[in-house]
C-alpha cells in the first residue's frame, strides 16, 4: 500500500478533543474523537488503524463512512468543504507490540504489575484515536482520560493535569503539535522535581521497582539541559513541564513526546553509587538529545518523514554540545568520535546505502528511514561540519531566526539552510546538498606526483560499488595554509612537496580534529612521515589514523597486513580514544583466525602483547588516582587480556567472583560484566547459569541486567543454549525490547550460532508478528550481517532474506547486508594468509 497522497491534502485538522476510557483487566479502551477542521474535499480521509468505529457525525448528523483497514483509512462523507466537527466513536485494543497505547510489565516485591504508556512515532497515533497521523497535520490537543484506576496511581501526558471529573483526568490544551508527539502514561509511580532558573516544572518518574536515587541523576542533567537551549537557542522551553518517564518496555531507546519524554529504563536510570562512567555518558547523552527535540523537533517539526534527518541529526549533535558545556570534564566529543563518527564512516562505505535526505512514500518505508549510523549519526557529522564551518555565534544567530520563523509549525531542510546561510554571510545549502543528497563519502588520496603534492577525491566503498562520477564540497581541514577551505573538485595540486613540508615544518595531515566526512589515503612517503611523528599527534589525530587505516584495509585499497606492525607503538597511549580505535583495529583481526587453531592462538598472544602493560598500570579496580580516561580505558584493556588467555587476568576476575558472589550486583560496574564473561567462559557450570539466569529474570537494575545477558551468551554449554534460545519467546524471561541483544550474543558466539541461526529461520514469522512494526526490527538482519564471514554462511542468509527482498521497509537492507556479507568473504579469502604470517612473525 502505497500513500502517494497526504490525507492532509483532503483535510487539514485543527483541534482534537480525545476521550478514552482504558481498561486494563480487559486490553481494551473505548474512545470519543471530536476533530474540528477545514475540509478540502467532500470525502474527508483519516488514520485509523485497528480501530472499530462504531459511528462518525457531522453537524450532530451521521454521516456515511468506508473502513480500508488495509490502508489505515476511514473515508468520511461530510458532504461540504470548509469548517466541519466530526465526532467519531469507536473501541480498540491496547496493544503488545510497544506501539500505540500498550502496557509496560514490571514486578515488585514478587507482584507482577504494569504501567500503561504510548508510543506514536511514527505513525502509530492511529491505533489509539482516529488522526490525520502526519507530521504536518498539526493541531492543538484536549486529552480526557478514564481508566480503572485504584489508590496510588499517576497519571501524566503532554499539558498539567487541570482537572478530574467522574474518574475523567482533563488536561489542558496543547500547543499546536504533530500527532506522534501526543503521549501519556498512567500506573504507580515515583518522581522527583524541581524547576528551572525560567520556571520549567522538571520531573523524572519510574515504576516503584527502582530505588529512588536512581532517578537523581538524570533530573540534574534534565534541568540543567533545559537551561543549556533556552540560553543557546535563545528562545524560551514552550511548556509548563518537562517530564521524563522510564517505561519497563520499550522499543526504541527513548522518543521526544513533547513535555513528556520517554526512556527505556537504561537510557534514564542509574544508580548514583555504582554506574561506570561511559553509562553515565550514554544516559546524558540521551537525555539531552531528547530535549534537544523539544525545539528542533517538536516547536519546529519536519514537514514529511523525508526529512527526518532534520530532527534526529540536529540533535544528535546538539546532545554533545549540551553535556560538552554542562560537563567539560568528560571530553565527551571524544565519545562521538569513537560512536558516531565511527558507525557512519562504516554504514556509509556500502554501495546502496541511503543518502541523508531520502524520499519516502510508503508507511511501512518510514520506519525503514530509522538508519541510526545515517540518519542520526552521518547527519549529525554534516551539523558538525557545518558548525564549524561557520562557528557558533552564526549558529545560534541563525537557529533563533529558524525558530521564530517556523515555531509551531513546520520546515525543510532548505529552511533551516536559509536561516544559517543568512546568519554566517554563506550558502550552506549548496555545500550542504552534496553531502545530504548523495549517498556515501569520499576517500581523499595525498600523494606526491612527479614532486607536487596532490589531492583527488573519489567516493569510498567497502565492497563492490559502482563508481558514478560522484562529487563533495569537502571542508579539507588540513594543517598545511596552501589547502582550501573546500575542496570542490575532483583533483587539487597544492604545489612543491618538499618546499610545502620545510615550510610547514610538521607532517602534511587533512580533517584535522576529524570532523568532516571523509578519509585519507596518504601515499607511502606522507604516511611513514605521519607515522614517525604520530607521538606528537593529539588523541584525536591518532584515532583517526588507525580509524582510516581500518577502513582503506577493509575497502581493500591497503592491507590489513600493513596494518598490524603499526599498532603496538599506540597501545602505551594513556588515551582512550586511541585504546578505542587500537581495539577495534585489533578486534576486526578475528575475522582472519579460525577458532581454536593455531591462528587463533597467536592473535591471543598479540593481543597479549598490546594489553599486558595497561593491564598493569591500570589493574582491576578503581583507583582514587584515576582519570577519566583511565576509567573507560580499563574495560577495554582488560576485555582484550581475558581474549589473549592471560591467566593472571582470568585468576583476578575469578577472584573477585568469588569474594562477591553472594552480591554480584554491587561488582564495580565498568568491570562487572568481564568478571561475570570470565566466569561463565572458564568456570560455568549448570548451578552458576540458573544463578545468571535467576538474577537476571529478578533484577531491576537495568546495567546489570545487561551484564548478565551478556555474560550468559558467552556460554559453550550446549544444554544452556538450548535453555536460552527456548527463552527467546518468553517475554516473561526476555522481554521483546531487549531479545536482539540475546539474539546477537549468541549468534556471534561460534558454539551457539547454527542453534541462533536456525532459531530465526524457523520462527521468523513469530518475530515479524511480535516486534515487526518496530523501527528497530531491520536491525536483527544488521546483527546477522556484522557476524557472518564464511561462504557457507552467506549462501544461507542469501536463501533465508532473498525471497523477502520485495518486503516493504526490508528491501535496502537485505541488499546492503548480501553486500557486506559478500565484502567480507572476500577480504577474509584475499587477505588471510598475509594477516596471520604478520601476526606470527610479531608473536615469535
Amino acid at each position: 500500500m502505497a500513500e502517494l497522497r497526504r490525507f492532509y491534502q483532503s483535510f487539514r485538522p485543527e483541534h482534537y478533543a480525545v476521550y478514552l476510557d482504558i481498561n486494563r483487566t480487559q486490553k481494551q479502551f473505548r474512545g470519543q474523537t471530536t476533530i474540528s477542521g477545514v475540509a478540502q474535499e467532500k470525502v474527508v480521509l483519516i488514520h485509523q488503524k485497528g480501530l472499530v468505529i462504531e459511528t462518525v457525525t457531522a453537524a450532530g448528523k451521521n454521516v456515511p463512512f468506508i473502513i480500508d483497514n488495509d490502508a489505515d483509512t476511514l473515508s468520511v462523507e461530510v458532504g461540504q468543504l470548509g469548517e466541519v466537527t466530526l465526532v467519531i466513536s469507536y473501541t480498540a485494543a491496547l496493544t503488545d507490540s510497544m506501539m500505540g497505547i500498550y502496557p509496560s510489565y514490571y514486578e515488585v516485591n514478587g507482584v507482577q504489575k504494569e504501567l500503561i504508556g504510548t508510543q506514536f512515532e511514527t505513525n502509530f497515533a492511529r491505533q489509539a484515536f482516529p488522526c490525520v497521523d502526519e507530521p504536518e497535520a498539526k493541531a492543538t490537543f484536549d486529552l480526557a482520560i478514564k481508566f480503572d484506576e485504584h489508590e496510588g496511581e499517576t497519571i501524566l501526558s503532554n499539558m498539567p493535569e487541570k482537572e478530574v471529573i467522574d474518574g475523567v483526568h482533563h488536561f489542558d490544551t496543547t500547543v499546536r503539535m504533530s500527532t506522534y508527539l501526543v503521549a501519556f502514561a498512567f500506573g504507580e509511580l515515583q518522581g522527583v522535581q524541581t524547576k528551572t532558573e525560567s520556571g520549567v516544572q522538571v520531573g523524572v518518574f519510574a515504576t516503584k521497582a527502582h530505588q529512588a536515587n536512581e532517578l537523581d541523576f538524570a533530573l540534574d542533567i534534565a534541568k540543567r539541559s533545559i537551561e543549556f537551549f533556552e540560553d543557546f537557542y535563545q528562545t524560551p522551553y514552550p511548556l509548563p513541564h518537562s517530564w521524563q518517564l522510564a517505561l519497563p518496555d520499550f522499543s526504541a531507546g527513548a522518543m521526544e513526546n513533547w513535555g513528556l519524554v520517554t526512556y527505556r529504563e537504561a537510557y534514564l536510570l542509574l544508580d548514583p553509587d555504582n554506574t561506570a562512567l561511559d553509562t553515565k555518558h550514554r544516559v546524558a547523552t540521551v537525555i539531552a538529545h531528547e530535549l534537544a527535540h523539544q525545539w528542533f523537533g517538536d516547536l519546529v517539526t519536519m514537514q514529511w518523514w523525508d526529512d527526518l534527518w532534520l530532527n534526529e541529526s540536529f540533535a544528535n549533535m546538539m546532545e554533545y554540545v549540551a553535556i560538552d558545556a554542562l560537563q567539560p570534564d568528560w571530553h565527551i566529543w571524544e565519545s562521538f568520535q569513537t560512536s558516531e563518527a565511527a558507525s557512519a564512516l562504516q554504514r556509509d562505505a556500502t554501495d546502496g546505502v541511503q543518502s541523508v535526505h531520502v524520499q519516502v512514500n510508503n508507511p511501512a518505508e518510514i520506519d525503514a528511514l530509522f538508519d541510526g549510523a545515517i540518519v542520526y549519526a552521518k547527519g549529525a557529522r554534516m551539523l558538525v561540519m557545518v558548525r564549524a564551518l561557520i562557528g557558533d555565534d552564526a549558529l545560534r544567530a541563525g537557529l533563533k531566526a529558524y525558530f521564530a520563523a517556523h515555531q509551531f509549525d513546520n520546515a525543510t531542510g532548505a529552511d533551516l539552510w536559509a536561516a544559517l546561510g543568512k546568519a554566517a554571510n554563506l550558502d550552506v545549502g549548496a555545500i550542504m546538498h552534496s553531502w545530504l543528497e548523495q549517498p556515501g563519502y569520499p576517500v581523499v588520496t595525498a600523494k606526491i606526483v612527479d614532486g607536487q603534492l596532490t589531492l583527488s577525491q573519489q567516493q569510498f566503498f567497502i565492497g563492490e560499488g559502482q563508481e558514478v562520477g560522484r562529487k563533495w564540497q569537502i571542508p579539507l581541514k588540513s594543517n598545511y595554509p596552501v589547502a582550501p577551505l573546500l575542496m570542490t573538485d575532483h583533483e587539487l595540486v597544492l604545489g612543491d612537496y618538499a618546499q610545502l613540508r620545510a615550510d610547514n615544518g610538521q607532517p602534511f595531515r587533512l580533517n584535522v580534529g576529524n570532523e568532516s566526512h571523509f578519509i585519507v589515503n596518504y601515499d607511502q612517503t606522507l604516511l611513514d612521515d605521519i607515522l614517525d611523528n604520530s607521538a606528537d599527534m593529539a588523541p584525536i589525530g591518532q584515532l583517526q589514523l588507525l580509524q582510516d587505516l581500518r577502513l582503506l584495509a577493509e575497502g581493500r585499497q591497503i592491507s590489513y597486513a600493513d596494518i598490524v606492525p603499526v599498532l603496538a607503538p599506540f597501545a602505551t597511549s594513556d588515551s582512550n580514544v586511541v585504546a578505542e580505535a587500537l581495539y577495534t583495529v585489533a578486534g576486526n583481526l578475528k575475522k582472519f583466525v579460525t577458532p581454536s587453531e593455531e591462528s587463533e592462538q597467536h592473535l591471543r598472544r598479540f593481543f597479549d602483547q598490546l594489553s599486558k602493560a595497561q593491564v598493569a598500570r591500570l589493574g582491576w579496580m578503581i583507583q582514587p588516582t584515576d582519570s577519566n580516561d583511565d576509567q573507560l580505558m580499563r574495560p577495554t584493556v582488560l576485555s582484550a587480556a581475558l581474549y589473549a588467555k592471560n591467566q593472571a587476568a582470568i585468576d583476578a576476575a575469578h577472584t573477585l567472583f568469588q569474594a562477591n558472589q553472594e552480591k554480584l550486583g554491587t561488582l564495580p560496574a565498568a568491570i562487572r560484566v568481564l568478571v561475570l564473561m570470565n566466569e561463565v567462559q572458564n568456570f560455568g557450570n549448570t548451578v552458576l547459569y540458573s544463578q545468571f539466569l535467576e538474577a537476571y529474570r529478578q533484577t531491576s537494575d537495568a546495567s546489570y541486567k545487561n551484564d548478565l545477558s551478556t555474560a550468559l551468551t558467552r556460554t559453550s554449554d550446549p544444554e544452556l543454549i538450548a535453555t536460552l534460545i527456548s527463552k527467546f519467546e518468553d517475554a516473561s524471561t526476555i522481554k521483546p525490547q531487549d531479545l536482539r541483544a540475546w539474539f546477537r550474543g549468541l549468534l556471534a558466539n561460534d558454539k551457539s550460532q547454527q542453534a541462533t541461526w536456525d532459531w530465526i529461520r524457523n520462527d521468523w514469522q513469530w518475530l515479524e508478528e511480535t516486534v515487526g512494526g518496530d523501527m528497530e526490527f531491520t536491525t536483527y538482519i544488521t546483527s546477522i550481517a556484522t557476524i557472518f564471514k564464511t561462504p557457507e554462511r552467506l549462501a544461507e542468509f542469501k536463501a533465508f532474506f532473498e525471497p523477502k527482498l520485495n518486503t516493504p521497509g526490508l528491501t535496502r537492507e537485505i541488499t546492503m547486508d548480501i553486500k557486506i556479507i559478500e565484502s567480507r568473504v572476500a577480504l577474509i579469502e584475499d587477505q588471510k594468509a598475509a594477516v596471520n604470517a604478520v601476526i606470527l612473525k610479531l608473536v615469535g
